[in-house]
């Protein structure tokens, strides 16, 4: 309570209280009628008086909670009061809303500094209910969206009717690419979901963000170092063939004319047939070089089915059992859960798996200590990740960047095609391959669906 003479003042009234029922009980028991009838009004007198005493203060506290509840920040209770009691409770009610509204109004500044970030952000942010009631919206969201008023998902169907159902279907940890195109211009944006509970409300965290901009400078970064390549290979096969050409040509015409039959001998000859195996031998070469870019974009669509991943590994164990270095290395496989399975393309799979495993065995070459570990596992997110790690030299900084160019090759006779050709498989099924290396520790290349 308030003060110490509240409690006093309680405590004088019961005992008075008691006193007076003594005195009752005292006086009936002497058979003083008179008196003890007296003493009875006397009673009831102090009980009514105890109980208006608390009710008093009851109705200023009530009066002060639903004030409290109401948000009533303009409360004020007069301390300048000659009853003790009523002073010292109207002194600390005061003190109490006044601590109240200071709480309140560090919240709402606190409320106000994180909504001016959220709407400044540089990435779209909103927030939605089970119902499908948007929340919150911020500027970049609504900008994205090219809508200014968003209340419900059911409004993006005036935008686009796959970006409404693309939301709709937004479950926890998602991660999803959408290409939103108007009349003015074409949007790639990355949509990201994250569960969040306020109070008892449980709502989904929308993270949307434009990556055309990014898209198009890695597009033309892609673009740039595939043709540096193409050319590379096109003029290493083209430059002898037009150098031999030459040379052939220049034998067989003297002067602007062709040379006699005569003047052509044995050695002639054979030096032709020569120059012409080789230019048919780079021919093939270019044709061969050319056929490995067909395959790169010519990939079907993956036929899905579930897949055990001990069952998967185990086949690659078997598949690679016969490559050279295979018996000189220690092989695992390693699953959690042991019964986890993936959705894929079984056959288009085992052909990226075996590519990694193949290049992880010629990484170990030499090495008698060499491991290559095949782990499968359940991600957090509900996503499977398999990796294929290897303790070999491992693979540089400036390299990972771009191993998985086309026709990219560190081998001496690699075509460059296996690891962008892996990369665009594990694509077409949603999902990401990536490399992370410790030179002479470990390599790990990561796949993801």
């Amino acid at each position: 309570m308030a003060s110490k003479t509240y409690y006093f003042r309680i405590i004088f009234k019961i005992l008075l209280l008691a006193t007076t029922c003594w005195g009752l009980a005292y006086l009936t028991l002497q058979k003083q009628y008179d008196f003890a009838t007296y003493t009875g009004f006397i009673i009831v007198f102090q009980i009514i008086n105890l109980i208006n005493f608390l009710n008093k203060t009851n109705r200023k506290i009530a009066f002060f909670f639903n004030a409290i509840e109401n948000n009533d920040s303009t409360i004020n209770f007069p301390e300048h009061t000659k009853n003790k009691v009523l002073k010292d409770l109207y002194k600390s009610m005061n003190r109490v809303n006044q601590l109240i509204q200071n709480v309140k109004v560090k919240n709402e500044t606190q409320e106000r500094y994180y909504h001016t970030i959220l709407q400044h952000a540089a990435i779209g942010i909103l927030t939605i209910n089970k119902k499908g009631h948007i929340i919150l919206a911020n500027k970049t969201a609504k900008s994205l969206l090219s809508y200014e008023s968003l209340t419900h998902i059911q409004q993006l169907k005036r935008i686009d009717e796959n970006l409404f159902k693309l939301l709709s279907d937004l479950t926890p940890f998602d991660n999803k690419l959408f290409n939103l195109q108007n009349e003015r211009e074409a949007k790639n944006l990355t949509i990201k979901t994250t569960p969040i509970k306020i109070e008892e409300d449980d709502l989904l965290l929308v993270i949307i963000q434009n990556i055309s901009n990014e898209l198009s400078e890695n597009e033309v970064d892609s673009w740039v170092k595939m043709f540096r390549v193409l050319t590379h290979e096109i003029m290493n096969t083209i430059a002898p063939i037009t150098s031999i050409s030459q040379t052939l040509s220049d034998r067989y015409i003297k002067d602007n004319s062709m040379v006699t039959v005569s003047e052509i001998n044995e050695t002639d000859i054979k030096n032709t047939i020569n120059g012409l195996n080789i230019i048919e031998d780079q021919s093939k070469n270019l044709m061969k070089f050319v056929e490995s870019y067909r395959t790169l974009t010519k990939i079907p669509a993956p036929e899905k089915d579930i897949i055990n991943v001990v069952t998967l590994f185990n086949k690659i164990r078997i598949l690679v059992s016969q490559e050279n270095g295979f018996n000189d290395i220690k092989f695992e496989i390693k699953v959690t859960p042991e019964n986890l399975e993936i959705y894929a393309d079984e056959k288009q799979l085992i052909q990226v798996l075996i590519n990694l495993t193949k290049n992880a065995l010629q990484a170990l070459e030499g090495n008698s200590n060499g491991i290559i570990q095949l782990i499968g596992k359940k991600e957090e997110s509900g996503k499977t990740t398999l990796q294929i790690i290897d303790n070999g030299p491992g693979i540089s900084k400036e390299l990972q960047n771009q191993i998985f160019i086309p026709f990219f090759t560190t081998k001496k006779n690699g075509s460059g095609i296996g690891l962008s050709l892996s990369r665009h498989i594990i694509q077409l099924h949603s999902g990401q391959l990536r490399v992370s290396s410790a030179p002479l520790k470990k390599t790990i290349f990561s796949l993801t669906i």
